[in-house]
């Protein structure tokens, strides 16, 4: 019972001898809390003559909404005080509340810190939370003169609790849905509550407005004192901080208000913003039905279990989880792009946007702002407890579903959502009682699950459960350092082509009138950007300046220390060099994978210097002339060095943006590009091949360029792992580093989208297509030979080359500028390579390597192929790797 008593105390009373006298009659923590609230114990005074306890730990809350979430040691069976609340075993006798703590006896978390958003936070957070549904009630109301819904307890408490939450919310609701409010002046007048006045959930948030302007001043028959029907609290008439204002400041006069609103307001919006998500997956299910060819994995069917009473599971949304579906990945798929209804669907996303901006601004009227335009209000500097739960677990959702879009142009075309989503956090970086949110990881729902339904006293409403698993992923400042560095690189493409600076020379006199006089023919003659990449321009101009502001306001509130420590969490996208070194090697399988998982995703893009360095003259000057790059198409790139195409730019700015953030890395397979700092059209890529194939684990290098008229044609794509024009890999990767793809128009097929296809698909097309387990079946004609010995002769051969060039032969020479990749590459996977490569030893069929399958011709010698030699030599670098001995060669 100490347990209880403990939780009672958190959420009700300080009192330790009222929270076990509740306990004893009630036996359920909700039911006493209540009571509690009605002042049914208020008479029961602390006595030294009741049975101490010891306060030991503090208990985290335990409500009907949540599940405690990890085990105390001393918790380990029933105790003397569990007699004193033990339930009836009679079905018939049961409570209106049930007892949901007796279920989770050995679960309790202990909480330790005062503030409960202070301090460092946990990402990788895993919770497992009971949330209750009851049927709602109804009440006619005057504003909408129908019948409406008020809110339940369960959905006021949804979401996944942080600290003494709880308590906070449960104590809010109950004194806004149940008791009197009395005249302040003790007069004796008091005014009924009930759950009409505060928790109805109207059709609209401003029709919300309205009602609480109607009920919440209230003035007294007998004194005729104005009070406040939220605190109990007199209503000064002079306290409108905006004398221009035409509106009432009456909402802003006390916290409770601000509680409330910014519950009820946030509960709208997370209600129109989930039904808006869910229109599109079932119009998508509907013609799924119908088109068998097309097949779709909704993550939300597969992580949200459906029962007879389940109706609205849906409401859960979870992130996007699983493999992309295989259809038109690098091929454009199998049929031609149907843009019928385009434009409708894009007017309706637009009138969407509008309607969720809208309902954004006016409850963000409400949020507590220390600068708003006429001064700040009581309830601006007096925040209640429950502001940041609700900004927590209902403005988050919809947060990081908008901060995890991928699409820098699709975020520019929804800009009247996303410029108000900028405004939002802006406003609660600006305040010291919200701005911990920034850094708090955002838990989102993993799955969710529905519990049988508790049983309840006759003529009760059976009450729902569901346990929903919460998980903790990034926070609003790091899903907008994501965004953030899709807008450099945006900025970077849509800046151009950089020719280099000409030497600065001393003018004369003469030259200075003549340059003043002709600066205005100049800055005429410089081309303007066109009006979709000055669109696109400005949006990214403002992400970084909503960055910066919100990262200026943190130092303001929470101190140089948070920001720093919260800066260095954050993704980064740099020129500067990466250690490398520091990236250690994991104990265990999962830590191995993780720790690779972690080092690929920060080293996946940069930019780097491509250029070939500039000989110096007799003279010792540096040559002036173009540059040259370490590139299979620099003299295309030289050509085009100072051509500006806006459309080029424009598409080369979007494809950058996608690809900082997007591109693929796993323990399996990954893709790393480097673009250079200048020339953003001068692209290397590294794919490691993928885990199952007989490329598996070698280093892929590609140059890729994007010529004069990308995207309306598709890149330039050279393979330069050839073993010096040697080695045909692939039927789809000749030995002159030809790629065959029908996406760049190099194999018949399903070609390049005009406009549509990207880079990345080009990429993942290789990854997945062409460096695949059976490369064999790759060559026309052959596709249905699948396990033939030929088959199985070619992928022993593939295998071969693999070792000796694309393992061997870049870790002994790696190509520019992926050193240190490869290096760290094998160096984190050395311990599988090894044993990979003894496996592939004993598959060897002892064949001479041949170049190109299809031909006669085979690498010079004897009896043996040279593959055990290679194999041997390989697993030795990798020891060497291993142990810190490796030498790389200048």
């Amino acid at each position: 019972m100490d347990r209880e008593v403990h939780q009672l105390m958190e959420m009700a009373s300080q009192c330790f001898t009222q929270a076990r006298a509740a306990l004893r009659r009630y036996k359920d923590v909700m039911q006493a809390a209540e009571r509690f609230f009605d002042g049914e114990f208020a008479n029961i005074e602390e006595t030294d003559g009741d049975v101490s306890m010891e306060p030991a730990t503090p208990v985290a809350l335990i409500t009907p909404s949540r599940t405690p979430r990890t085990a105390t040691p001393d918790e380990d069976g029933d105790s003397e005080d569990n007699n004193d609340v033990d339930m009836d075993d009679n079905e018939d006798e049961v409570d209106d509340y049930v007892d949901y703590d007796s279920d989770y006896e050995h679960k309790a978390r202990t909480v330790v810190e005062a503030d409960p958003y202070a301090g460092e936070y946990t990402f990788d957070r895993r919770e497992e939370v009971i949330e209750v549904e009851e049927e709602p009630e109804t009440a006619f109301m005057p504003e909408t003169n129908e019948q409406l819904k008020l809110m339940t307890q369960g959905q006021w408490m949804k979401g996944c609790p942080e600290g003494g939450e709880q308590g906070f919310l449960f104590g809010l609701y109950n004194e806004l849905s149940s008791g009197d409010c009395p005249c302040p002046q003790a007069c004796g007048h008091k005014v009924q509550r009930s759950k009409s006045d505060f928790f109805a959930i109207f059709p609209e948030f401003l029709l919300y407005i309205q009602h609480l302007r109607r009920v919440v001043k209230r003035t007294c028959p007998s004194c005729k004192v104005d009070f406040c029907f939220a605190c109990g609290e007199p209503i000064n008439a002079t306290s409108n901080r905006d004398p221009s204002s035409s509106g009432d400041d009456t909402l802003f006069h006390c916290s409770n208000l601000q509680g409330v609103i910014l519950g009820m307001g946030l509960a709208m919006l997370e209600s129109t913003f989930a039904e808006q998500r869910q229109q599109p997956s079932e119009e998508s299910s509907q013609k799924t039905k119908t088109n068998k060819r097309r097949k779709t994995d909704l993550h939300s069917s597969s992580s949200t279990p459906k029962g007879d009473d389940d109706d609205d599971d849906n409401y859960y949304m979870s992130l996007p989880v699983g493999k992309k579906s295989k259809g038109g990945i690098g091929y454009a798929g199998e049929v031609k792009e149907d843009t019928s209804g385009q434009l409708e669907a894009q007017t309706a996303q637009r009138l969407k946007d509008e309607k969720i901006g809208t309902i954004l601004s006016q409850i963000r009227e409400y949020l507590p702002s220390l600068r708003r335009e006429g001064g700040a209000r009581t309830s601006d500097y007096m925040v209640h407890p429950t502001a940041l739960a609700h900004l927590r677990r209902r403005f988050n959702y919809l947060c990081t579903t908008l901060l995890r879009n991928d699409s820098l142009s699709d975020m520019s075309d929804r800009s009247v959502l996303y410029f108000e989503l900028f405004e939002w956090l802006e406003t609660i970086s600006n305040h010291e009682a919200l701005a911990s949110m920034m850094a708090m990881p955002i838990m989102v729902v993993a799955s969710v699950k529905s519990v049988a339904p508790k049983k309840v006293a006759k003529g009760k409403a059976p009450i729902r459960e569901r346990t929903i698993i919460y998980e903790g992923s990034a926070g609003p400042r790091e899903l907008l350092e994501a965004i953030v560095i899709q807008a450099q690189a945006a900025i970077k493409g849509l800046e151009g082509i950089k020719t280099p600076d000409p030497e600065v020379v001393e003018m004369t006199e003469e030259q200075k009138r003549m340059t003043s006089s002709a600066k205005g023919k100049e800055r005429e003659s410089t081309p303007s950007l066109s009006d979709e990449n000055q669109k696109l321009l400005s949006f990214c101009r403002r992400i970084l300046a909503t960055a910066n502001a919100i990262d200026r306001s943190l130092r303001e509130t929470k101190g140089d220390a948070f920001v720093d420590r919260l800066h260095a969490a954050l993704p980064k996208i740099s020129s500067e060099p990466f250690d490398h070194s520091s990236i250690t090697i994991g104990t265990t399988d999962e830590a191995r994978k993780k720790s690779y998982v972690n080092w690929a995703t920060q080293v996946r893009f940069e930019y780097c210097d491509l250029t070939v360095p500039r000989e110096e003259d007799k003279k010792g000057a540096i040559e002036e002339s173009m540059p040259h790059y370490k590139f299979y198409f620099n003299s295309e790139a030289r050509m085009l060095s100072s051509s500006d195409i806006p459309k080029r730019s424009l598409a080369i700015a979007k494809e950058l943006a996608v690809l900082t953030t997007n591109l693929p890395v796993a323990w399996d397979s990954s893709v790393f590009l480097r673009v250079d700092e200048d020339r953003v059209d001068i692209i290397k890529a590294l794919i490691i091949g993928p885990e199952g194939t007989p490329y598996q684990d070698g280093c892929f290098l590609f140059d890729i360029f994007l010529g004069p008229a990308y995207n309306q044609s598709p890149p330039s794509v050279k393979y330069m792992t050839t073993n010096g024009g040697k080695y045909r890999f692939n039927p789809n990767l000749y030995a002159d580093g030809k790629v065959c793809l029908s996406l760049l128009g190099t194999w018949s097929g399903p070609g390049w989208v005009s406009g549509k296809s990207t880079l990345l698909q080009v990429l993942i097309s290789i990854q997945s297509m062409i460096l695949c387990e059976e490369p064999y079946l790759n060559e026309p004609g052959w596709g249905n030979d699948g396990g033939t010995p030929q088959s199985k002769q070619y992928s022993a051969n593939v295998r071969r080359m693999v070792v000796k060039t694309a393992m061997l032969g870049n870790l002994r020479n790696p190509p520019e500028p992926f050193g240190d990749v490869i290096r760290t590459h094998y160096r984190l996977k050395s311990q599988v390579i090894i044993a990979q490569l003894d496996r592939w030893l004993t598959m060897d069929d002892g064949k001479s390597t041949v170049g190109d399958s299809f031909s006669t011709r085979h690498d010079a010698g004897g009896s043996s192929n040279g593959f055990k030699k290679d194999v041997e030599e390989m697993q030795q670098l990798l020891r060497q790797l291993q142990e810190g001995t490796f030498k790389v060669d200048k």
